[in-house]
């Protein structure tokens, strides 16, 4: 199969010829339709984070299962699938108490003593247990969701890394409340999900900001109440705009401008939820007298997702139109074009590209 294999950090992705095995036990193997391409990947080209090596990347997709394993559950083949890099072991102490994303074993429910990805016989490691810009994936079956064959395959990629992300970081992470005030720093994939999220969680008001003219009109499309250029002069911005600050703040981007902003628009009282990856070694500085105000900062990991409960739900939504996924979708590429896709994050001008395999 063809396959965006990373050989080294920082590097470009290459297309590769990458062998696949048949499924262990445990495992499925799915012909791929879409894959979203996320700043998550992009973070590891440029040298913000690490991963074995060689990977293929990508985690964010959807696609059709060609075969299983022989003690397979979830799936049977021609079944349409949303993969998901919150892979769960379903035994562990997070997993039982419902906390899958923070699953101990994550990633590690592979079969052992062979090469599962390879190339001339030499492993290559799928990116987060999922290997996602590949024309096929060989999947822990924990890492995927049964879906409706009516769902656009296109758009149900999305669902995986994006949507939960967002969506969760609002019902499950942070809990925004009905009638609440919310600002969302970043307006891309993520953000924009966490802008619908809110709306649907009843907020009155949500502020969206960024750097990019044209993804705060995106905001609006996707319901933000007011839009503010992300500058040094933000933080003001929003406390004048809200007359003291937000109940909720959102920081999608991951700096450490980004998230310090996210804890300063607080009004007394409120919570800061962090969900981009800030980069390792980055440190972020906070006033503890703030804390006296009782203001909350917390980390979401995935929209504290339980991916086989919320992925489906979210579909309903999108499936009873009260959830936009057609609109997130700026472009399509084929995986020839992936340092393309690459390139199109910088530019501010999408909210998701999303890479289409035939058939």
């Amino acid at each position: 199969m063809k396959a965006a294999v990373l050989r080294s950090i920082p590097g470009e992705l290459a297309i590769e010829d990458v062998d696949i095995d048949a499924p262990g036990p445990h495992e499925v193997l799915v012909r791929n339709v879409a894959a979203g391409v996320c700043h998550s990947d992009h973070h590891y080209l440029v040298g913000k984070y690490t991963t074995p090596l060689p990977t293929v990347m990508g985690h964010e997709a959807a696609g059709v299962v060609e075969a299983v394993g022989t003690d397979v559950v979830h799936v049977r083949p021609g079944d349409h699938v949303v993969a998901c890099l919150s892979v769960f072991c379903g035994h562990c102490e997070y997993c039982l108490s419902g906390r899958m994303v923070l699953c101990e074993q994550a990633g590690t429910n592979r079969v052992e003593g062979t090469a599962r990805l390879s190339v001339d016989g030499n492993l290559i490691h799928p990116y987060s247990a999922i290997g996602a810009f590949a024309e096929q994936m060989l999947l822990h079956e924990h890492a995927v969701v049964k879906i409706d064959a009516d769902i656009p395959l296109i758009s149900a990629a999305t669902v995986g890394c994006a949507v939960v992300t967002g969506l969760g970081s609002v019902f499950n992470t942070a809990g925004v409340k009905p009638g609440s005030s919310v600002a969302v720093i970043g307006c891309g994939g993520v953000g924009l999900n966490v802008i619908q999220g809110a709306i649907l969680a009843g907020a009155a008001r949500v502020v969206a900001l960024d750097v990019f003219a044209g993804k705060l009109d995106m905001a609006r499309r996707f319901g933000a109440t007011d839009v503010l250029e992300s500058d040094d002069d933000a933080v003001a911005a929003v406390l004048e705009l809200t007359g003291g600050g937000v109940d909720y703040a959102f920081d999608a981007v991951g700096m450490k401008q980004t998230a310090e902003q996210a804890f300063a628009v607080l009004r007394p009282g409120g919570t800061a939820t962090l969900i981009g990856m800030i980069p390792l070694g980055v440190d972020i500085s906070l006033p503890g007298v703030d804390f006296l105000y009782e203001k909350t900062i917390k980390g979401s990991n995935m929209g504290s997702t339980r991916s086989r409960i919320d992925i489906p739900r979210y579909l309903e939504l999108y499936r009873s139109g009260r959830l936009q996924l057609d609109a997130l979708i700026s472009r399509t590429r084929p995986l020839d074009e992936i340092g393309e896709a690459m390139a199109d994050l910088d530019s501010g001008a999408v909210a998701r590209t999303v890479i289409t395999f035939d058939g």
